[in-house]
């Protein structure tokens, strides 16, 4: 039977991680015959690879595992697009969790809307999540449980996100040339520019950010997009507005937040939202200003 839906997972050097990922795949309730999962493994080095051809040896939905050097991620996801036999590609990071009625939820959703290019899933929290983890997540899980994505200037990743491989095709697919992040906001605006609707999903995942579990690593992580922010920002200026999310703005937006997040999970933790929204962004920009510095240097 031809597949309905494929699971991309896209990782590298993710072993004390990708496992649980796989796991949650290999768990859904969905007709497994009508699934099939497909895993690059973009240079690993460590034994990622490894643990991939473990769990393809033991599950009962057909998987294919494409390796070799590191490409980036635009690549990762293209090489996915491109031998994905599902008429729904749904995304599965490698720091994802997925609940057990993820798939069946979401391609149900999607049958239902033929325009629906993109569908997202809702974001959840765990109980024992550490503070600077939850912090991070409840934007968003604001922004994937209230935003309408066809109205508004936001456009979703790909992580939890189920995509139309017709759609994505149409599009011209990811953007190879894209090695750290932005391949997935790059080509949302494309399919949406192209009429395609992005869809509020029903499906609920669970993300770690790269198991973020300190100040420290929270920098590491904002600056690291900040520096592979720029090359987004060049190509598409129009994608969002520095004016916007800089520091300052940031804290306005925090608060907010704060309100929307308290609604959503009655944690009085949100409280500390401003500071955490404010220190991350400060991060952003610098890694931002750091690699627009360095590209000016090597330029002369």
């Amino acid at each position: 039977m031809k597949p309905k839906v494929t699971i991309g997972i896209c990782a590298r050097n993710c072993q004390d991680i990708i496992g649980a990922a796989i796991e949650s795949a290999i768990k859904q309730d969905f007709n497994h015959r009508l699934m099939e999962i497909i895993m690059i493994d973009d240079g690993s080095e460590d034994i990622t690879l490894k643990i991939m051809r473990a769990y393809k040896a033991k599950t009962d939905i057909p998987t294919k595992i494409f390796t070799g050097k590191w490409e980036g991620i635009g690549k990762a996801r293209e090489t996915v697009l491109n031998n994905a036999l599902g008429e729904y590609i749904i995304w599965l990071d490698s720091d994802e969790t997925f609940e057990n009625s993820f798939v069946r939820k979401q391609v149900a959703l999607m049958e239902k809307n033929p325009k629906a290019g993109i569908s997202v899933g809702q974001m959840g929290l765990l109980q024992d999540e550490n503070p600077v983890l939850a912090l991070d997540l409840v934007p968003n899980m604001i922004e994937y449980a209230c935003y309408d994505f066809n109205t508004s200037d936001k456009l979703p990743g790909t992580g939890g996100s189920t995509y139309r491989v017709v759609a994505a095709k149409e599009v011209g697919g990811f953007d190879e040339s894209v090695t750290g992040l932005g391949e997935d906001i790059d080509i949302a605006k494309r399919m949406k520019d192209a009429g395609w609707l992005i869809l509020n999903g029903g499906g609920v995942f669970y993300e770690t950010h790269g198991c973020l579990a300190s100040w420290r690593t929270l920098w590491k992580r904002y600056a690291d997009r900040g520096v592979h922010s720029r090359d987004l920002y060049l190509k598409t200026k129009g994608l969002f507005s520095l004016y916007k999310i800089n520091p300052l703005a940031s804290f306005v937006v925090s608060l907010i937040c704060t309100v929307q997040g308290y609604r959503l999970t009655r944690s009085k933790l949100v409280l500390l939202l401003p500071v955490h929204f404010t220190f991350k962004m400060t991060a952003w920009f610098y890694g931002f200003t750091q690699a627009s510095s360095l590209s000016s240097k090597l330029s002369k």
